[in-house]
């Protein structure tokens, strides 16, 4: 007879459209094969301090379609907090197998873990940036680039009516995916990611040729992290603030005001900024999101009982696999060439 397992769940970093639906689908497996399913509340700071809660077929109930995350999360990084890794180590103790749900940094810790420590984990890809490697889709990306075409499609009308230049930030802190295809699905006039960085003045200059053709407004789409730089001056990222999360990572924030007060000096044209922030991970995921992370949550409960600790989910081509967690870790997913390509044939 097969051994009953335990197997924690935690969702770490920023939340996602999605994180429930998998939340549920590990649990729905996991409890119709024997085993026990135990969430991780908090994240990586919940392994740290031991906090769980049990999953039963009712505690995930009705959750499908909701946003956020039952399990509450973090950007807690057990290796910068003293007696952290020990602390996570000392709790691992008591599952069979942990399965993280997250980005680069959950990840990357998850991937520590098994790597010098032998932890049994297991990762799902979780990232509306969808920039996670060795996956062409994170779940909670579709449903991010819905929420940001919907607000470009509505910013066409006002900039119509006042003849303005309109501005919208989206995230997307090294990979511009959620720019570009927002970009291209809401019609924008440029889109500026940080793979490709545009000048300003190039920016100024595509306005002006689009108004010269006698359209008098124009949609502008930039990433977050795009560098903001000028052909006489210096680069950098706009608007770095000074605090730093427990990955290292500079706060962002400003680059669209940044950009709208550079094309408004440049261009004379009366320009707004639109910033949609924490917009694009809130709400009920689309159904597309909610069927990819059924499918990672199926397929990690699986690998959990099969015992193939650090392995991944992910989605290669329409099928839905694993890869080693090493992989997804390795490098970033950045937007091509080819792909940037079809926003700028729509340029100017």
């Amino acid at each position: 007879m097969n051994r009953t397992l335990t197997v924690g769940l935690l969702t770490g970093g920023g939340d996602c459209p999605g994180l429930n639906a998998v939340i549920r689908a590990v649990t729905r497996r996991l409890l119709s094969e024997g085993h026990t399913a135990c969430g991780v509340l908090h994240g990586w700071r919940g392994m740290i301090e031991g906090r769980y809660a049990p999953l039963g077929v009712d505690d995930v109930s009705g959750i499908l379609p909701r946003g956020g995350t039952i399990l509450k999360t973090s950007r807690t990084n057990p290796f910068r907090e003293e007696g952290g890794v020990e602390a996570v180590l000392r709790n691992l103790a008591g599952l069979d197998c942990l399965i993280a749900i997250g980005g680069e940094d959950t990840l990357g810790v998850a991937h520590r873990l098994h790597a010098e420590h032998g932890a049994p984990v297991i990762g799902v890809p979780k990232t509306i940036d969808n920039d996670l490697g060795a996956t062409d889709q994170t779940f909670g990306f579709d449903t991010a680039v819905a929420i940001a075409t919907e607000a470009i499609d509505r910013l066409h009308t006002t900039a119509e009516s006042h003849d303005r230049v309109m501005v919208v930030e989206v995230m997307g802190r090294h990979a511009g995916w959620l720019a570009v295809q927002s970009g291209i699905a809401g019609g924008a006039d440029v889109v500026l990611i940080p793979e490709f960085p545009l000048t300003v003045e190039r920016c100024a200059e595509l306005i002006r040729t689009r108004h010269a053709r006698g359209r008098d407004y124009s949609i502008v789409v930039v990433s977050e992290g795009w560098p903001l730089t000028h052909e006489a001056g210096s680069g950098g990222l706009a608007m770095q603030t000074a605090e730093v999360d427990a990955f290292g990572h500079v706060r962002l924030g400003g680059v669209g005001e940044r950009l709208a007060e550079g094309l408004a000096e440049l261009t004379g044209f009366e320009t707004r900024v639109t910033v949609l922030g924490h917009l694009q991970r809130g709400g009920t995921p689309t159904a597309y999101d909610r069927v990819l992370a059924t499918r990672y949550g199926l397929l990690a409960a699986a690998l959990a009982i099969e015992g193939r600790h650090g392995t991944m989910t992910a989605l290669r081509g329409a099928e839905v696999v694993a890869v080693p967690l090493a992989d997804a870790v390795r490098e970033l997913r950045t937007v091509p060439r080819a792909y940037y390509a079809l926003a700028e044939a729509f340029f100017g």
